[in-house]
């Protein structure tokens, strides 16, 4: 299957994880096929949403069937490129960086860790679930020497252009960007800049309404 992602528009693209997530919920409750009506009522989307998001991508039911759940379960892993077996660095050991290392979300959705970066001597060659942590003047020579795909900062923002600046230049394909600052490279390499924040504000937000 193909599709120009380019024409996706991004809000759709943010949903497909949600939809990843709740089917392999579905696959875990040995549930093999689902309506778009029953899983709009799961996922909070209306059912003509749903079509359309899907729709996007070529469409994956049948009229009167429904979503065969393993079938659209692989087909959005694939979309979202879960099925390539990305390999990932962490950039910071700190509290962050060391919680996401532990996450064994990572290796469940197919992100191969294979490398921790800090430079604090006190924290180089400590290990991290299995990983030993390397002094950031090796980044260059690690990323020579081994495929990464995806640079994770949980860096000081003042580091953090260099940093993405650095990975850019060794071929990293993605950054997924934690230092609350919004990350630009001029390479075309993928960004994600997360706030830890923003959902905490969000919820504050739906609490205020309910008032």
């Amino acid at each position: 299957m193909s599709e120009n992602t380019k024409k996706v528009p991004a809000v759709v693209i943010k949903r497909l994880p949600r939809y990843y997530r709740y089917l392999g919920e579905l696959l875990k409750q040995d549930i093999k096929r689902i309506s778009s009506n029953a899983l709009s009522q799961k996922m909070n989307v209306t059912a003509s949403q749903i079509r359309q998001d899907f729709n996007y991508f070529g469409g994956f039911g049948q009229q009167g069937y429904g979503y065969n759940v393993q079938y659209l379960y692989d087909e959005i892993g694939d979309i979202l490129g879960l099925n390539d077996g990305d390999t990932t660095v962490i950039i910071g050991a700190g509290n962050l960086g060391r919680a996401l290392a532990n996450h064994n979300t990572f290796e469940k959705r197919g992100f191969k860790l294979v490398g921790i970066f800090d430079n604090d001597a006190a924290i180089i060659g400590t290990i991290i679930n299995g990983i030993t942590v390397k002094s950031i003047d090796e980044i260059d020579s690690f990323m020579k020497n081994n495929r990464v795909d995806i640079g994770i900062l949980t860096i000081p923002k003042s580091a953090v252009q260099e940093t993405a600046e650095r990975l850019a230049d060794n071929g990293i394909k993605g950054i997924l960007n934690f230092s609350y600052t919004e990350l630009e490279i001029s390479k075309d390499i993928a960004i994600e800049n997360v706030h830890l924040s923003d959902p905490m504000m969000t919820l504050s937000y739906k609490i205020k309404q309910e008032k």
